[in-house]
Order: structure tokens, then sequence, then C-alpha cells
């Protein structure tokens, strides 16, 4: 398994669980830039930078290539979620239109984050039910979004990336194992699950038994602990978690998507030293 930290590029985002949020050019602020993130980050010892992503036509690929190259880092994932927090798109909405350009928005990310052999991961732009979309019929929108998403990550020889969140922000999948029984019913192949174990403290009943149930469709971990800080911080059950993983034979990344708390740099350095106690070299 390899450790991975998350970078916010996307100011709308500022507050949200991510480990370094950026400085914008032009910005008077004592955020770090992305250049600085990645120097922390390899700084510390983490293996890879999970980035969330203002777009794809602003993406800086060749700055984040030339960094990864630098600090021999690797690009873990690329996350999609801006298309909500800024534009409101979402892939069930009632419009056919905004369903256009929310699945526009995220073949874009799906292609940048390719570029540099990395997935694209699909969270908060799902959607959810609302009175003019009933749940079945979101759900099978879910369905018809994801098929073309993840034959475009396949074509890029990437899978897709799809995040079951808990109930307080999606009534489409909560629980990984009904998420996992979707993707199987819908034959959506191209697409993995996205286990964040935040997410499961609200949902699941136990977190081990759970990951190895969807280890065959397991394609990425956020790394966070009950409270959505570093893994340590809170009061879940680290052992049996990685216990699951090693017998599912999981080698993907653990992505700290944590709050900066106390600061950014304190929530790296927990994160990187969960990951050398319990993961490391398996």
């Amino acid at each position: 398994m390899k450790s991975a930290v998350t970078i916010s590029l996307v100011p709308e985002a500022r507050g949200g669980p991510f480990v370094f949020h950026c400085r914008q050019p032009g910005e008077q602020n004592d955020l770090p830039t992305l250049a600085e993130a990645c120097g922390k980050a390899a700084a510390l010892g983490f293996d890879a930078v999970e980035i969330f992503a203002a777009d794809a036509e602003s993406f800086p690929k060749e700055e984040l290539k030339g960094l990864l190259e630098k600090h021999r880092l690797s690009l873990a994932a690329v996350g999609t979620g801006a298309g909500w927090v800024r534009h409101r798109l979402s892939l069930c909405d009632a419009d056919a239109t905004v369903r256009a350009k929310a699945r526009s928005f995220i073949e874009g990310i799906i292609d940048v984050a390719a570029s540099l052999s990395a997935p694209a991961i699909l969270g908060s732009m799902q959607g959810r039910s609302t009175p003019d979309v009933p749940r079945e019929s979101a759900c099978q929108m879910l369905a018809d979004a994801l098929g073309p998403l993840g034959e475009r990550a396949a074509r890029h020889g990437q899978v897709f990336l799809y995040e079951a969140l808990n109930r307080y922000e999606t009534d489409l999948f909560n629980r990984q194992a009904d998420a996992a029984a979707f993707l199987a019913q819908h034959r959506l192949g191209h697409v993995r699950l996205l286990c964040d174990l935040f997410h499961m403290n609200i949902e699941e009943t136990d977190l081990a038994a759970t990951l190895k149930e969807v280890g065959d469709q397991l394609g990425h971990v956020h790394w966070a602990d009950s409270n959505r800080r570093a893994i340590g911080m809170g009061h879940t059950a680290v052992k049996p978690i990685v216990a699951a993983l090693e017998a599912v034979r999981f080698r993907g990344f653990l992505s700290a998507e944590i709050f900066p708390l106390p600061t950014s740099t304190e929530a790296a350095s927990a994160s990187i030293q969960s990951f050398l106690s319990h993961a490391s070299r398996r």
C-alpha cells in the first residue's frame, strides 16, 4: 500500500477536508503554493499527492508534472467535486442540460488526470434525489453516466473511482456493499470503489468486514479517522482495517482526506506517521 496526502486548488473549498489548501496567484496569505505543498508532502515521506482540482482548463498540468518528477511523487487521484462546490453540477439533476455539463466537467478531469497516470474521483457530483427526481430515477441517471465515464477512463488505461458518501451528503449509496452491488448490476467494470473511512464510520457496522466484502472492487481508500481528522485522532480501530486491506491484497493508495487540524503540517505529519506505523511496506 502507498501513502498520499490531499491538496486543494479550489478557494471555495477552504475549510473543507483537505490537508493543504493552496494560495492562488495574486493572493496575499499564509497558505502554501502548490510547489510548497508538494515539497512538504515529499519531505514528510508521502508517496503521492491527491489533487482537488478547480476544473480541467485551469489544471496546472505542466507545473504539477514537473513537481512530481522533482520530488519523486506520484499523482494518486484527481477529485471532481469542484463541479458541485463551484457550479452546483450533478449527474442526477432534473435538467438534462445540467447533467450534460456535469458529465463534460468530469470528462475533462478524467482526461487531465489520466495524462499524469491517475484516476479521477466521483464524490459530491453524483448528486441526490429531489422531489423532481425520485431516488430510483437518480440511480438510473447515475448508472447512465458512470458507464461512459468509466469507458473514457479505460481508454486512458485508468479506472474511474466512485465514492459512496454518508447519508448527510447523498441518499443514493451510503454503504459500500450496496454501491458494489450497484456497480455489478449495471456491469460497470471500469468503475472502482473509493472507500472513505470517515463515511464508513457513519454507515458501516464493521469497517474491516466491509472492506473484505468489497475488496475485489476496491480502487482507493481515504485514510481518515472517525472525526475526519488524521488517523489516530479519533476512535477508528486501524489494525483490523489494515489487516482487511492486506487480506484482499489491496496495493493502492491510502490518501489522507482530512481537516488540516491542528495545522496542515501537523495533520500531514500525523497521517504519515499512522501510515508508517500500520500500513507501510504492505
